[in-house]
């Protein structure tokens, strides 16, 4: 549905994006996250045909995003992170003037509203003028317009930003329903949402792709990076010799406190060493009041991941 290879914007000498591709299935939740400043929105901008490339392709449903762009339009809905709205008009009267914009009839734009009005649960405010709309209820008037032509493809970005948590909740199972009939690419810097929402999560920093996967794609890279604790009593140099001789162990630190020795043990690629460490410890008289697996949380995979990014980044640059 959507596909995107080498896609680049410079800014002068500056990349906010750099030769990034990937591709996102019919029906699909994909969320697009990264820090603040990491691209996000310029890819997002490129995509609905508000911004040029430097260089780079992309399409969406067949249709080239740069030389049919007005195709493109038709099958996508946009949801910028500020939704441009005209706060003097009235919800209905926003959406009326949006859907005569999109060349609706009376007859369908009548029926598009009523239906945009049951799917973003706007009953009770339709007749409200804008101005007096909270936040939240502001961003499902965006959304409401943004869904307005019934496109098969929606894309969100930052939705929740500036929500409260009921709002941010009840945009959530929104998003979920919206999936069972459009392809939906959500764009995000709190990690949370993502998680909370999408099938799968591309994750960018610096203007570069740096991971991408399902959620249990990204949690078999977290736990490579997990690490037992183990606290053992017994002589330190022996202690750690022992256990980072047995197979498995890539490193292990140590710190002795009252006789105890407390062990973090890096292990190796897809091995947990717990079973020998058990054994070395009962075989050697040693004593053991813990052995666990310390295993890495997405949160802190997205944030090593991003900060080496921005890292490698500003070396370049240098």
């Amino acid at each position: 549905m959507i596909r995107v290879q080498d896609l680049t914007k410079m800014y002068g000498d500056r990349a906010a994006v750099q030769s990034i591709s990937f591709h996102i299935n019919r029906g699909e939740i994909v969320g697009f996250l990264g820090p603040n400043g990491a691209g996000k929105t310029t890819t997002m901008r490129m995509l609905t045909c508000y911004m040029p490339a430097t260089s780079g392709s992309a399409s969406i449903a067949g249709h080239d995003v740069f030389t049919e762009s007005m195709a493109v339009r038709r099958i996508i809905g946009y949801l910028p992170e500020n939704t441009p709205l005209d706060p003097l008009m009235r919800a209905r009267e926003y959406l009326t003037f949006r859907g005569k914009i999109r060349g609706l009839d009376r007859a369908s734009r009548q029926a598009a509203i009523n239906r945009v009005v049951e799917q973003c649960w706007l009953g009770d405010f339709i007749d409200r003028p804008i101005q007096q709309l909270s936040k939240g209820m502001r961003q499902r008037v965006g959304l409401a317009d943004a869904l307005l032509h019934n496109p098969e493809v929606l894309i969100l970005d930052e939705p929740t930003v500036g929500l409260d948590p009921a709002q941010i909740r009840e945009t959530r199972h929104l998003i979920r329903e919206l999936a069972q009939q459009h392809t939906v690419l959500l764009s995000s810097h709190i990690l949370p949402e993502i998680e909370a929402t999408c099938q799968r999560t591309i994750i960018i920093a610096a203007g570069k792709i740096v991971a991408s996967g399902s959620p249990e794609e990204l949690k078999q890279r977290i736990r490579e990076g997990s690490r037992l604790i183990a606290e053992v009593s017994g002589p330190k140099e022996a202690v750690t010799k022992a256990i980072s001789a047995l197979g498995g162990v890539r490193k292990v630190a140590c710190e002795s406190q009252n006789g105890w020795n407390r062990l973090t043990i890096e292990t190796t690629q897809d091995s947990d060493p717990r079973e020998s460490i058990y054994g070395l410890v009962k075989g050697k008289t040693w004593s053991m009041r813990e052995l666990r697996l310390e295993q890495g949380s997405l949160e802190e995979f997205f944030i090593r991941i991003t900060a080496e990014q921005s890292g490698t980044a500003r070396e370049e640059v240098r």
